[in-house]
């Protein structure tokens, strides 16, 4: 798979956080159990919204893909105000199989973006 991204929309780009660097930030932090129902990005455009990449039946494919090979039991991560920042994969996958919660670690302290008002087709995707 190729390198991920969490990505923030700013006033001249993106602010990226390479999740890699995210998972190993979260390590040490405590997992709960977090209701789907409150993840605010199930009800907001999200996967398509600020990509290169249009919503066409391919794409929504290859995301339905995705959905059908996540671990459940790897939690999601979420920033200091509780957004997604990894793991909305996940999150589909619990809500269209019908879980009420999802393991979740959560900042305390949100940590600098990885590129600053960037462009997404332009970061680094090679391993």
């Amino acid at each position: 798979m190729r390198k991920q991204y969490s990505l923030r929309r700013t006033a001249n780009g993106f602010d990226a956080w390479d999740v890699d660097r995210l998972v190993e930030l979260t390590a040490g932090l405590p997992a709960f159990d977090l209701e789907v129902d409150t993840v605010a990005e199930l009800d907001e455009e999200y996967w398509f919204a600020d990509s290169d990449v249009a919503p066409t039946v391919r794409a929504v494919v290859e995301h339905a893909q995705l959905i059908d090979e996540v671990d459940l039991e790897h939690p999601i991560i979420l920033d200091v105000e509780g957004r997604v920042m990894d793991g909305m994969h996940r999150v589909a996958r619990a809500l269209r199989d019908g879980h009420m919660t999802v393991r979740a670690v959560r900042f305390e302290v949100q940590p600098p973006p990885d590129f600053v008002d960037c462009q997404p087709r332009n970061l680094p995707y090679e391993e």
